[in-house]
Protein backbone atom coordinates (compact mmCIF):
# COMPACT_ATOMS: atom_id res chain seq x y z
CA UNK A 1 0.00 0.00 0.00
CA UNK A 2 1.30 3.39 -0.97
CA UNK A 3 2.74 5.56 2.01
CA UNK A 4 0.21 7.98 3.62
CA UNK A 5 1.30 10.95 5.84
CA UNK A 6 0.19 10.51 9.65
CA UNK A 7 -2.66 12.29 10.54
CA UNK A 8 -3.80 13.92 13.98
CA UNK A 9 -7.27 14.93 14.89
CA UNK A 10 -6.80 17.87 17.14
CA UNK A 11 -9.49 19.80 18.75
CA UNK A 12 -10.91 23.23 18.81
CA UNK A 13 -12.21 21.98 22.30
CA UNK A 14 -12.56 18.67 25.17
CA UNK A 15 -15.21 16.66 24.03
CA UNK A 16 -15.52 17.41 20.52
CA UNK A 17 -15.70 14.08 19.63
CA UNK A 18 -11.83 13.42 18.51
CA UNK A 19 -11.39 9.77 20.40
CA UNK A 20 -14.61 8.55 18.46
CA UNK A 21 -13.38 9.81 14.95
CA UNK A 22 -9.93 8.50 15.69
CA UNK A 23 -11.42 4.93 16.30
CA UNK A 24 -13.70 5.56 12.84
CA UNK A 25 -10.58 6.69 10.77
CA UNK A 26 -8.55 3.74 12.35
CA UNK A 27 -11.80 1.47 11.08
CA UNK A 28 -11.87 3.14 7.73
CA UNK A 29 -8.03 2.88 6.87
CA UNK A 30 -8.03 -0.89 7.91
CA UNK A 31 -11.25 -1.67 5.27
CA UNK A 32 -9.26 0.19 2.72
CA UNK A 33 -6.43 -1.93 3.19
CA UNK A 34 -4.08 -0.36 5.41
CA UNK A 35 -2.24 -1.12 8.53
CA UNK A 36 -3.38 1.67 11.06
CA UNK A 37 -2.42 2.54 14.30
CA UNK A 38 -3.73 4.97 16.70
CA UNK A 39 -1.61 7.26 18.82
CA UNK A 40 -2.42 9.74 21.93
CA UNK A 41 0.79 11.09 23.43
CA UNK A 42 -0.85 12.10 26.62
CA UNK A 43 -4.24 10.78 27.63
CA UNK A 44 -5.91 11.73 31.31
CA UNK A 45 -8.81 9.14 32.05
CA UNK A 46 -9.23 6.78 34.86
CA UNK A 47 -10.75 4.77 32.39
CA UNK A 48 -7.31 2.48 31.68
CA UNK A 49 -6.49 -0.82 30.13
CA UNK A 50 -3.80 -3.50 30.32
CA UNK A 51 -2.03 -4.33 27.11
CA UNK A 52 -1.00 -7.59 26.02
CA UNK A 53 2.86 -6.97 28.18
CA UNK A 54 0.91 -6.24 31.24
CA UNK A 55 1.03 -2.33 30.73
CA UNK A 56 -0.97 0.21 31.26
CA UNK A 57 -3.01 2.71 28.89
CA UNK A 58 -6.10 5.04 28.49
CA UNK A 59 -8.71 2.72 27.38
CA UNK A 60 -9.59 4.96 24.36
CA UNK A 61 -6.46 4.20 22.77
CA UNK A 62 -7.03 0.54 23.17
CA UNK A 63 -10.28 0.87 21.72
CA UNK A 64 -9.19 2.68 18.65
CA UNK A 65 -6.84 -0.14 18.37
CA UNK A 66 -9.31 -2.35 18.44
CA UNK A 67 -11.29 -1.01 15.58
CA UNK A 68 -7.81 -0.92 13.90
CA UNK A 69 -7.81 -4.70 14.15
CA UNK A 70 -4.86 -4.67 15.93
CA UNK A 71 -3.05 -5.31 19.79
CA UNK A 72 -2.73 -2.56 21.94
CA UNK A 73 0.92 -1.19 23.16
CA UNK A 74 2.17 1.37 25.09
CA UNK A 75 3.74 3.16 21.98
CA UNK A 76 0.31 4.04 21.56
CA UNK A 77 -0.36 6.29 24.78
CA UNK A 78 3.03 6.57 26.38
CA UNK A 79 2.01 9.21 29.19
CA UNK A 80 -1.30 8.67 31.16
CA UNK A 81 -2.67 10.79 33.64
CA UNK A 82 -5.06 9.30 36.46
CA UNK A 83 -6.70 11.71 38.17
CA UNK A 84 -6.58 11.50 41.61
CA UNK A 85 -8.34 14.85 43.39
CA UNK A 86 -9.08 17.87 41.41
CA UNK A 87 -5.24 18.50 41.78
CA UNK A 88 -3.46 15.73 41.20
CA UNK A 89 -2.77 13.13 39.38
CA UNK A 90 -0.90 9.64 39.05
CA UNK A 91 1.59 10.06 36.38
CA UNK A 92 1.95 6.50 34.23
CA UNK A 93 4.58 6.64 31.88
CA UNK A 94 5.31 3.33 29.16
CA UNK A 95 2.84 1.67 30.69
CA UNK A 96 4.44 2.15 34.51
CA UNK A 97 3.37 4.69 37.40
CA UNK A 98 6.07 6.90 38.19
CA UNK A 99 4.18 8.97 41.19
CA UNK A 100 2.12 11.43 41.59
CA UNK A 101 1.97 14.77 40.17
CA UNK A 102 0.22 18.16 41.21
CA UNK A 103 -1.20 19.78 37.90
CA UNK A 104 1.25 23.12 38.75
CA UNK A 105 4.10 20.66 39.31
CA UNK A 106 3.65 18.83 36.13
CA UNK A 107 3.05 21.80 33.73
CA UNK A 108 6.96 23.46 34.76
CA UNK A 109 8.73 23.61 32.09
CA UNK A 110 11.67 21.63 34.42
CA UNK A 111 11.83 18.47 33.30
CA UNK A 112 9.65 18.65 30.66
CA UNK A 113 11.77 18.16 27.86
CA UNK A 114 12.53 14.52 29.35
CA UNK A 115 8.66 13.79 28.82
CA UNK A 116 8.94 15.03 25.51
CA UNK A 117 11.33 12.62 24.27
CA UNK A 118 9.72 9.57 25.62
CA UNK A 119 6.22 10.44 23.97
CA UNK A 120 8.44 11.37 20.57
CA UNK A 121 10.47 8.24 21.00
CA UNK A 122 7.01 5.80 21.21
CA UNK A 123 5.86 8.14 17.59
CA UNK A 124 8.67 6.97 16.19
CA UNK A 125 8.64 3.36 17.34
CA UNK A 126 4.69 3.28 16.39
CA UNK A 127 5.43 5.10 13.01
CA UNK A 128 8.22 2.73 12.31
CA UNK A 129 5.52 -0.51 12.30
CA UNK A 130 2.46 1.06 11.02
CA UNK A 131 0.86 2.89 7.96
CA UNK A 132 -0.76 5.43 9.02
CA UNK A 133 -0.24 6.48 12.40
CA UNK A 134 -3.88 7.69 13.69
CA UNK A 135 -2.87 10.84 16.05
CA UNK A 136 -5.34 11.99 18.79
CA UNK A 137 -5.07 15.84 20.24
CA UNK A 138 -6.00 16.63 23.87
CA UNK A 139 -8.63 19.28 24.26
CA UNK A 140 -7.70 22.59 22.38
CA UNK A 141 -5.21 23.02 20.13
CA UNK A 142 -5.33 27.02 21.12
CA UNK A 143 -4.27 27.00 24.88
CA UNK A 144 -2.34 29.18 24.22
CA UNK A 145 -0.90 29.85 28.48
CA UNK A 146 0.23 26.21 28.11
CA UNK A 147 1.60 26.11 24.68
CA UNK A 148 5.74 25.72 25.57
CA UNK A 149 4.55 22.50 27.82
CA UNK A 150 2.44 20.89 25.28
CA UNK A 151 3.22 17.62 24.70
CA UNK A 152 0.29 15.89 22.67
CA UNK A 153 -1.25 18.49 20.40
CA UNK A 154 0.72 20.58 17.48
CA UNK A 155 4.10 20.21 18.55
CA UNK A 156 3.39 16.55 18.43
CA UNK A 157 1.70 16.74 14.86
CA UNK A 158 5.12 18.83 13.76
CA UNK A 159 7.38 16.15 15.00
CA UNK A 160 5.35 13.32 13.44
CA UNK A 161 4.93 15.62 10.15
CA UNK A 162 1.25 15.37 10.27
CA UNK A 163 -1.44 16.51 8.47
CA UNK A 164 -3.98 17.97 11.31
CA UNK A 165 -7.50 17.80 10.83
CA UNK A 166 -9.50 20.35 13.06
CA UNK A 167 -12.85 18.93 14.81
CA UNK A 168 -15.00 21.62 15.90
CA UNK A 169 -18.33 20.42 17.73
CA UNK A 170 -20.87 22.21 16.12
CA UNK A 171 -24.02 20.84 18.70
CA UNK A 172 -22.41 22.90 21.36
CA UNK A 173 -22.82 26.19 19.43
CA UNK A 174 -20.03 28.53 18.36
CA UNK A 175 -18.28 26.50 15.36
CA UNK A 176 -17.73 29.37 13.53
CA UNK A 177 -16.05 31.31 16.23
CA UNK A 178 -14.38 28.31 18.02
CA UNK A 179 -13.13 27.11 14.68
CA UNK A 180 -11.51 30.40 13.17
CA UNK A 181 -10.77 31.37 16.66
CA UNK A 182 -8.46 28.11 17.09
CA UNK A 183 -6.57 28.99 13.73
CA UNK A 184 -5.72 32.44 14.78
CA UNK A 185 -4.54 31.68 17.83
CA UNK A 186 -1.70 29.79 16.30
CA UNK A 187 1.56 30.47 15.01
CA UNK A 188 2.33 30.51 11.25
CA UNK A 189 4.45 27.26 11.44
CA UNK A 190 1.64 25.47 13.42
CA UNK A 191 -1.43 27.07 11.28
CA UNK A 192 0.12 25.39 7.99
CA UNK A 193 -0.27 22.07 9.39
CA UNK A 194 -4.01 22.41 9.62
CA UNK A 195 -4.99 20.84 6.15
CA UNK A 196 -8.74 20.91 6.88
CA UNK A 197 -12.28 21.55 9.02
CA UNK A 198 -14.46 18.78 10.70
CA UNK A 199 -17.46 19.55 11.66
CA UNK A 200 -19.10 16.91 13.91
CA UNK A 201 -22.16 16.46 15.71
CA UNK A 202 -24.48 18.20 13.56
CA UNK A 203 -28.22 18.15 13.84
CA UNK A 204 -30.95 18.66 11.29
CA UNK A 205 -30.55 19.16 7.55
CA UNK A 206 -26.94 19.73 5.63
CA UNK A 207 -28.27 22.08 3.54
CA UNK A 208 -29.05 25.11 5.83
CA UNK A 209 -25.16 24.94 6.67
CA UNK A 210 -23.89 24.73 3.22
CA UNK A 211 -23.41 28.66 3.14
CA UNK A 212 -21.48 28.18 6.30
CA UNK A 213 -19.09 25.79 4.75
CA UNK A 214 -18.09 28.36 2.20
CA UNK A 215 -17.71 30.97 4.98
CA UNK A 216 -15.72 28.85 6.93
CA UNK A 217 -13.54 27.62 4.25
CA UNK A 218 -12.98 31.81 2.94
CA UNK A 219 -12.28 32.63 6.30
CA UNK A 220 -9.73 29.56 7.15
CA UNK A 221 -8.52 29.23 3.91
CA UNK A 222 -8.54 25.62 3.89
CA UNK A 223 -11.20 23.14 2.65
CA UNK A 224 -14.17 21.62 5.21
CA UNK A 225 -13.51 17.88 4.66
CA UNK A 226 -16.73 16.60 5.74
CA UNK A 227 -19.73 17.34 8.11
CA UNK A 228 -20.58 14.38 10.74
CA UNK A 229 -24.27 14.00 11.93
CA UNK A 230 -25.04 13.69 15.43
CA UNK A 231 -26.07 9.39 15.96
CA UNK A 232 -27.83 7.89 18.50
CA UNK A 233 -27.86 4.20 17.13
CA UNK A 234 -23.91 3.45 16.94
CA UNK A 235 -22.55 2.16 20.13
CA UNK A 236 -18.76 2.84 21.23
CA UNK A 237 -17.31 2.37 24.20
CA UNK A 238 -16.97 5.98 26.06
CA UNK A 239 -13.97 7.20 27.80
CA UNK A 240 -15.75 9.27 30.49
CA UNK A 241 -18.04 8.31 33.19
CA UNK A 242 -20.41 11.59 33.62
CA UNK A 243 -23.03 10.44 31.65
CA UNK A 244 -23.48 7.41 33.73
CA UNK A 245 -25.92 8.77 36.46
CA UNK A 246 -28.42 9.20 33.50
CA UNK A 247 -29.32 5.92 33.02
CA UNK A 248 -32.83 4.71 33.77
CA UNK A 249 -33.26 3.67 37.62
CA UNK A 250 -37.01 2.51 37.02
CA UNK A 251 -37.13 -1.73 37.54
CA UNK A 252 -38.17 -3.39 34.82
CA UNK A 253 -40.32 -6.84 34.69
CA UNK A 254 -39.21 -9.51 32.97
CA UNK A 255 -35.32 -8.89 33.51
CA UNK A 256 -32.73 -8.85 35.86
CA UNK A 257 -32.10 -5.34 37.45
CA UNK A 258 -28.56 -4.97 37.73
CA UNK A 259 -27.15 -1.69 39.77
CA UNK A 260 -23.80 -0.48 40.12
CA UNK A 261 -23.02 1.32 42.47
CA UNK A 262 -21.72 5.28 41.12
CA UNK A 263 -18.95 5.71 42.85
CA UNK A 264 -16.79 9.37 43.55
CA UNK A 265 -13.86 7.52 42.00
CA UNK A 266 -15.56 5.15 39.66
CA UNK A 267 -12.97 3.45 37.58
CA UNK A 268 -13.10 1.11 34.38
CA UNK A 269 -17.00 1.66 33.99
CA UNK A 270 -16.54 0.12 30.96
CA UNK A 271 -16.78 -3.53 32.71
CA UNK A 272 -20.75 -3.39 32.33
CA UNK A 273 -20.99 -2.64 28.41
CA UNK A 274 -21.47 -6.01 28.32
CA UNK A 275 -24.12 -6.41 30.51
CA UNK A 276 -25.77 -2.97 29.47
CA UNK A 277 -26.55 -4.66 26.11
CA UNK A 278 -27.66 -7.94 27.50
CA UNK A 279 -31.26 -8.48 26.53
CA UNK A 280 -31.82 -10.72 29.45
CA UNK A 281 -30.54 -7.29 31.64
CA UNK A 282 -31.66 -4.12 32.85
CA UNK A 283 -28.37 -1.97 34.52
CA UNK A 284 -28.86 1.76 35.94
CA UNK A 285 -25.95 3.06 37.96
CA UNK A 286 -27.34 4.69 41.52
CA UNK A 287 -25.62 5.64 44.69
CA UNK A 288 -29.43 6.24 45.99
CA UNK A 289 -30.32 3.81 48.67
CA UNK A 290 -33.79 3.82 47.49
CA UNK A 291 -33.25 2.51 44.54
CA UNK A 292 -30.60 -0.12 45.35
CA UNK A 293 -33.33 -1.75 47.20
CA UNK A 294 -34.81 -2.33 43.57
CA UNK A 295 -32.03 -4.69 42.46
CA UNK A 296 -31.57 -8.28 41.87
CA UNK A 297 -27.68 -7.71 41.51
CA UNK A 298 -25.67 -4.96 43.17
CA UNK A 299 -21.90 -4.45 41.77
CA UNK A 300 -19.33 -2.55 43.56
CA UNK A 301 -16.73 -1.66 40.87
CA UNK A 302 -13.39 -0.79 40.68
CA UNK A 303 -12.50 2.60 42.48
CA UNK A 304 -9.12 4.87 41.51
CA UNK A 305 -9.57 6.11 45.40
CA UNK A 306 -10.94 2.47 47.51
CA UNK A 307 -10.48 4.11 51.10
CA UNK A 308 -11.93 7.18 50.05
CA UNK A 309 -15.07 5.91 47.96
CA UNK A 310 -15.14 3.35 51.25
CA UNK A 311 -15.74 6.19 53.79
CA UNK A 312 -18.05 7.73 51.53
CA UNK A 313 -20.43 4.79 51.03
CA UNK A 314 -20.63 4.09 54.77
CA UNK A 315 -21.02 7.99 55.46
CA UNK A 316 -24.14 8.37 53.10
CA UNK A 317 -25.90 4.73 53.98
CA UNK A 318 -25.17 2.89 50.68
CA UNK A 319 -22.84 0.28 52.34
CA UNK A 320 -25.88 -0.56 55.09
CA UNK A 321 -28.23 -0.38 51.83
CA UNK A 322 -26.06 -2.69 50.27
CA UNK A 323 -25.33 -4.94 53.70
CA UNK A 324 -29.22 -5.07 53.71
CA UNK A 325 -30.39 -5.56 50.21
CA UNK A 326 -27.90 -8.69 50.30
CA UNK A 327 -29.27 -9.74 53.62
CA UNK A 328 -33.06 -9.78 51.52
CA UNK A 329 -31.64 -11.94 48.38
CA UNK A 330 -29.80 -9.87 45.93
CA UNK A 331 -26.57 -11.03 44.81
CA UNK A 332 -23.35 -8.56 45.27
CA UNK A 333 -20.26 -8.67 43.44
CA UNK A 334 -17.33 -6.68 43.66
CA UNK A 335 -14.50 -5.58 40.98
CA UNK A 336 -11.19 -4.93 42.09
CA UNK A 337 -11.20 -1.74 44.57
CA UNK A 338 -15.04 -2.83 44.59
CA UNK A 339 -14.09 -6.48 46.02
CA UNK A 340 -11.61 -4.63 48.32
CA UNK A 341 -14.40 -3.29 49.90
CA UNK A 342 -16.49 -6.03 50.20
CA UNK A 343 -13.88 -7.16 52.60
CA UNK A 344 -13.40 -7.24 56.69
CA UNK A 345 -10.99 -4.10 56.09
CA UNK A 346 -9.17 -2.23 53.82
CA UNK A 347 -5.43 -1.03 55.24
CA UNK A 348 -3.05 1.58 54.26
CA UNK A 349 -0.52 1.98 56.61
CA UNK A 350 2.39 3.18 54.25
CA UNK A 351 -0.25 5.92 53.13
CA UNK A 352 -0.63 5.21 49.35
CA UNK A 353 -3.62 6.28 48.66
CA UNK A 354 -4.01 9.31 51.23
CA UNK A 355 -4.11 9.70 55.27
CA UNK A 356 -6.52 6.92 55.55
CA UNK A 357 -4.38 4.03 57.25
CA UNK A 358 -7.52 1.68 58.30
CA UNK A 359 -10.92 1.53 57.14
CA UNK A 360 -13.44 -1.23 58.25
CA UNK A 361 -15.15 -3.07 55.04
CA UNK A 362 -18.97 -3.87 54.68
CA UNK A 363 -18.18 -7.57 56.16
CA UNK A 364 -19.36 -9.30 53.36
CA UNK A 365 -16.33 -11.26 52.32
CA UNK A 366 -14.05 -12.96 55.01
CA UNK A 367 -10.69 -11.47 53.36
CA UNK A 368 -8.21 -7.85 53.80
CA UNK A 369 -7.13 -5.64 51.89
CA UNK A 370 -3.79 -4.22 52.69
CA UNK A 371 -2.63 -1.15 49.99
CA UNK A 372 0.72 -2.24 48.45
CA UNK A 373 2.90 0.67 46.29
CA UNK A 374 3.71 -1.25 43.34
CA UNK A 375 0.50 -1.81 40.91
CA UNK A 376 -0.52 -5.01 39.82
CA UNK A 377 -1.37 -5.12 36.14
CA UNK A 378 -1.87 -8.18 33.73
CA UNK A 379 -3.83 -9.55 31.07
CA UNK A 380 -5.13 -12.94 32.47
CA UNK A 381 -6.69 -16.24 30.97
CA UNK A 382 -9.08 -18.02 33.87
CA UNK A 383 -11.86 -19.60 34.96
CA UNK A 384 -14.37 -20.33 37.87
CA UNK A 385 -12.93 -21.79 40.68
CA UNK A 386 -13.90 -26.11 40.27
CA UNK A 387 -16.62 -26.32 43.02
CA UNK A 388 -18.78 -23.42 40.98
CA UNK A 389 -18.91 -24.13 37.57
CA UNK A 390 -15.78 -27.19 36.69
CA UNK A 391 -16.70 -27.17 32.69
CA UNK A 392 -16.43 -23.60 31.77
CA UNK A 393 -13.71 -22.99 29.37
CA UNK A 394 -10.75 -20.55 30.30
CA UNK A 395 -11.92 -16.91 29.91
CA UNK A 396 -10.09 -13.65 29.41
CA UNK A 397 -9.87 -10.38 31.25
CA UNK A 398 -6.82 -7.97 33.04
CA UNK A 399 -5.77 -6.79 36.04
CA UNK A 400 -4.64 -2.89 36.70
CA UNK A 401 -5.15 -2.66 40.91
CA UNK A 402 -2.57 -1.61 43.93
CA UNK A 403 -3.30 -3.81 47.38
CA UNK A 404 -3.17 -7.71 48.25
CA UNK A 405 -6.13 -9.61 49.56
CA UNK A 406 -6.07 -12.39 51.55
CA UNK A 407 -8.34 -14.36 53.92
CA UNK A 408 -8.69 -13.40 57.59
CA UNK A 409 -8.33 -15.28 60.56
CA UNK A 410 -9.39 -18.86 59.68
CA UNK A 411 -11.53 -18.50 56.87
CA UNK A 412 -11.07 -21.24 54.44
CA UNK A 413 -9.98 -20.21 50.92
CA UNK A 414 -12.20 -19.82 48.79
CA UNK A 415 -11.37 -18.25 45.53
CA UNK A 416 -13.72 -17.54 42.63
CA UNK A 417 -11.38 -17.95 39.87
CA UNK A 418 -8.52 -19.66 39.10
CA UNK A 419 -5.86 -18.10 36.77
CA UNK A 420 -4.57 -19.83 33.86
CA UNK A 421 -0.83 -20.55 35.80
CA UNK A 422 -2.70 -21.92 38.92
CA UNK A 423 -2.56 -18.80 40.91
CA UNK A 424 -5.96 -17.83 42.21
CA UNK A 425 -8.32 -15.02 42.20
CA UNK A 426 -10.51 -13.34 44.29
CA UNK A 427 -13.16 -15.10 46.80
CA UNK A 428 -16.43 -16.55 46.74
CA UNK A 429 -18.79 -17.50 49.63
CA UNK A 430 -21.16 -18.87 47.42
CA UNK A 431 -23.17 -17.52 44.17
CA UNK A 432 -24.23 -14.33 45.45
CA UNK A 433 -21.96 -13.13 47.05
CA UNK A 434 -17.77 -12.77 45.65
CA UNK A 435 -15.43 -10.79 44.65
CA UNK A 436 -12.80 -10.00 41.86
CA UNK A 437 -9.87 -8.12 40.74
CA UNK A 438 -10.33 -9.13 37.38
CA UNK A 439 -11.74 -6.22 35.05
CA UNK A 440 -13.33 -7.86 32.00
CA UNK A 441 -14.57 -10.65 33.65
CA UNK A 442 -18.00 -9.55 32.84
CA UNK A 443 -16.89 -9.23 28.89
CA UNK A 444 -17.40 -13.24 29.38
CA UNK A 445 -20.69 -14.81 28.41
CA UNK A 446 -20.04 -17.56 30.52
CA UNK A 447 -19.59 -15.56 33.72
CA UNK A 448 -22.68 -13.62 32.86
CA UNK A 449 -24.32 -16.69 32.74
CA UNK A 450 -23.09 -17.88 35.90
CA UNK A 451 -23.79 -14.79 37.50
CA UNK A 452 -27.80 -14.45 35.92
CA UNK A 453 -28.17 -18.33 36.66
CA UNK A 454 -30.00 -17.71 40.05
CA UNK A 455 -32.38 -15.33 38.31
CA UNK A 456 -33.17 -17.42 35.34
CA UNK A 457 -36.76 -17.55 36.20
CA UNK A 458 -36.87 -13.68 35.74
CA UNK A 459 -36.22 -14.21 31.40
CA UNK A 460 -37.64 -15.97 28.79
CA UNK A 461 -36.41 -19.40 27.74
CA UNK A 462 -35.49 -18.15 24.26
CA UNK A 463 -33.04 -14.97 25.75
CA UNK A 464 -29.52 -15.52 24.07
CA UNK A 465 -26.17 -14.92 25.49
CA UNK A 466 -24.74 -11.92 24.22
CA UNK A 467 -22.32 -11.65 21.71
CA UNK A 468 -19.80 -8.23 22.85
CA UNK A 469 -16.99 -9.29 20.54
CA UNK A 470 -19.34 -9.45 17.28
CA UNK A 471 -21.23 -6.65 18.77
CA UNK A 472 -18.50 -4.37 18.71
CA UNK A 473 -17.08 -5.45 15.65
CA UNK A 474 -20.34 -4.14 13.79
CA UNK A 475 -19.98 -1.07 15.81
CA UNK A 476 -17.31 -0.09 14.09
CA UNK A 477 -18.09 -0.85 11.25
CA UNK A 478 -21.57 1.40 11.39
CA UNK A 479 -19.22 3.79 12.95
CA UNK A 480 -16.60 3.66 10.10
CA UNK A 481 -19.90 3.43 7.44
CA UNK A 482 -21.27 6.74 9.17
CA UNK A 483 -18.39 9.34 9.05
CA UNK A 484 -17.38 7.34 5.42
CA UNK A 485 -20.62 8.55 4.49
CA UNK A 486 -20.26 12.23 5.48
CA UNK A 487 -16.55 13.16 5.14
CA UNK A 488 -14.70 13.75 1.61
CA UNK A 489 -12.34 10.12 1.67
CA UNK A 490 -10.89 11.45 -1.85
CA UNK A 491 -10.09 14.52 -0.38
CA UNK A 492 -8.39 12.70 3.06
CA UNK A 493 -6.42 10.75 0.77
CA UNK A 494 -5.55 13.71 -1.94
CA UNK A 495 -3.99 15.54 1.86
CA UNK A 496 -2.52 12.33 3.22
CA UNK A 497 -0.59 11.82 -0.06
CA UNK A 498 0.37 15.56 -1.58
CA UNK A 499 3.76 16.71 -1.52
CA UNK A 500 4.51 18.92 1.83
CA UNK A 501 6.90 20.91 -0.32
Amino acid sequence: MKKLHPVMFAGTGSDVGKSIITAAFCRIFKQDGYRPAPFKAQNMALNSFATPEGLEIGRAQAVQAEAAGIPCHTDMNPLLLKPQSDHTSQVVLNGRPIGNRNAYDYFRKEGREELRREVCDAYDRLASRYNPVVLEGAGSISEINLRDTDLVNLPMAIHAGADVILVGDIDRGGVFASVYGSMMLLRPNERERIKGILINKFRGDIRLFESGIKMLEELCGIPVVGVVPYYKEIYIEEEDSVALATKSVRAEHGKVNVAVVLLRHLSNFTDFNVLERDPRVHLFYTNNVEELAKADIILLPGSKSTLDDLYELRRNGVAQAVIRAHREGATVMGICGGYQMMGQEVLDPDHVEGDIERLPGLGLLPVSTQMMGEKVTRQVRFGLNEKSRPSLKLMNGYEIHMGTTVPVFDAPASPLNILEDGKTDGYMVDATCMGTYIHGILDNPEFIDFLLEPFADKFSETAETFDYHRFKEEQYDKLAEHVRKHVDMPLIYQILTESHD
